[in-house]
């Protein structure tokens, strides 16, 4: 049998094969470092300890440590140890040009992510050991799947203050994000009997192919500049709306569209799932409220940290009518997935400290300042492309002049290095409207939002 072996604080999974012991302790090493297994700087067990682990004469283990670092796999000094030497890595091989004779794009003006260099480290940080020495012993164990109570109290405390929000901590879901969110409540309305879910025509693909995943078919709403129409809802359960920014187009629902929404949902009683994935970055004036406190009792509110903080941590919220609570939490159970205690906790404190604030205000004048530049640059250099939906949000729509081919534009702007999307990229079928771009302004770092937004400048002066 195969001798295997962890110590020294890590796991690392070395087999001694054959009957020569130091031959085989030599190979087991070599190999876990070439590989990469064993990686530069990782400090290994004393001869002592290794050969006690093992069975075998602390000699042998001596010897064999020995022989690696005159080959130049391990290093070693008196009263240091031993560990892996560093060994210099080959440079990676520049990407190559793309099939169409394209280099990739190096700067990245995709709409939808935030900047990571925004995200508050120390004071997550700080907000994380408030919390694993405040919590109890239970909260470490299996999480209850509606999230834990401080932050479903936090988040009902925050939503009613910031964006007009109805909501207990007992009407909280904590989810993995919208999607995640999205998912749980097509399950719910499926099983109900529901056939059919509209969604704004303008809007992400993904979100339907979710709808579409549970067995459901997406009926499009058709959008103008007073968002979303509420055109033939009666043939659907339940409507998904950006009223406070439709994404990407950028406008605010209109006041008599939301209340003929909430009027359809009273009277058939259909859900309406509000999508507030940026509500607090508004620019020009005071953010809009939520559409739930109009009709708590059908409006599914969601809403995420993705953009106000990072969409790694996978952090949502559902604010949910008493009538489906239990449902939603049963699909959640079902789905097996239940987001980690100390994250949630730690939002928790972070919030009730104040941070979370702090960190809104902070980036929505960040976001503003990178919006301004953007219009500014713009207005010199591509005068003939127009900004539109630019009082909220990390992106804005760039349409162009009625000549011109988005899908012409976006490969002339990744010859200048610049990714961007065209706004055709989030239409339904069937709906279309002229060629625009949707500009994202959160992804690149400071110092390189400067360089992204000129040469995508550059790129749109070509093309007017």
């Amino acid at each position: 049998m195969p001798k295997s072996w962890a110590n020294y604080g890590i796991e690392l999974h070395l087999e001694l094969a054959g009957t020569r012991v130091r031959s085989g302790l030599e190979t087991a090493l070599r190999d876990a470092v070439q590989t990469g297994r064993l990686g530069p700087r990782i400090r290994l067990p004393s001869s002592r300890d290794l050969a006690a682990d093992l069975g075998i004469a602390r000699n042998t283990v001596a010897d064999a440590y020995g022989q690696l670092v005159a080959e130049g796999w391990l290093e070693a000094r008196t009263g240091s140890g031993t560990w892996v030497a560093e060994r210099p890595v080959s440079a990676p091989e520049p990407a190559g040009p793309r099939a169409d004779g394209m280099a990739g794009p190096r700067y990245d003006l995709r709409a939808g992510v935030p900047a990571g260099s925004a995200f508050p480290r120390r004071a997550w940080l700080a907000a994380g050991r408030v919390a694993l020495n405040a919590a109890d012993d239970s909260a470490l164990g299996y999480p209850d799947p509606r999230g834990v109570p401080e932050l479903r109290a936090a988040l009902a405390g925050y939503l009613a203050r910031a964006r007009g929000v109805i909501a207990s901590s007992e009407n909280v879901i904590i989810c993995a994000g919208f999607v995640h969110g999205l998912a749980l409540i097509s399950q719910v309305l499926r099983d109900r009997g529901a056939t059919a879910i509209a969604t704004e025509a303008y809007g992400h693909l993904l979100h339907r192919r979710i709808i579409e995943a549970q067995g459901l078919r997406t009926v499009s709403l058709p959008v103008d500049e007073g968002g979303a129409l509420p055109v033939g809802p009666d043939a659907v359960s339940a409507a998904v709306l950006t009223p406070a920014h439709q994404f990407p187009l950028g406008m605010t629902l209109a006041p008599g569209r939301r209340t003929a929404f909430v009027r359809w949902a009273a009277r058939t009683g259909g859900v309406i799932v509000e999508d507030d994935y940026d509500g607090e970055f508004r620019f020009d004036r005071q953010p809009v409220g939520a559409m739930q406190a109009l009709a708590p009792d059908h409006v599914v509110y969601a809403g995420t940290a993705s953009k106000s903080l990072a969409p790694g941590l996978r952090l949502g919220w559902l604010v949910v009518p008493d009538s489906m609570i239990d449902e939603l939490v049963a699909a959640k159970e079902r789905s097996g997935f239940f987001n980690g205690a100390l994250e949630q906790l730690t939002l928790a404190v972070f919030i009730e400290s104040g941070g979370y604030d702090r960190q809104i205000r902070q980036a929505r004048l960040a976001y503003r300042r990178r919006r301004d530049r953007l219009i500014g640059a713009l207005q010199r250099q591509a005068p003939a492309v127009r900004l539109t939906g630019i009082a909220a949000g990390l992106h804005a729509v760039a349409e162009l002049p009625g000549q011109e081919r988005e899908d012409v534009v976006v490969a002339r702007a990744a010859r200048h290095g610049v990714a961007v999307q065209g706004l055709s990229d989030f239409a339904a079928v069937g709906h279309r409207r002229g060629p625009a771009l949707v500009i994202g302004y959160g992804r690149p770092t400071d110092h390189a939002f400067t360089t992204a937004v000129s040469r995508l400048c550059a790129a749109l002066a070509e093309s007017v």
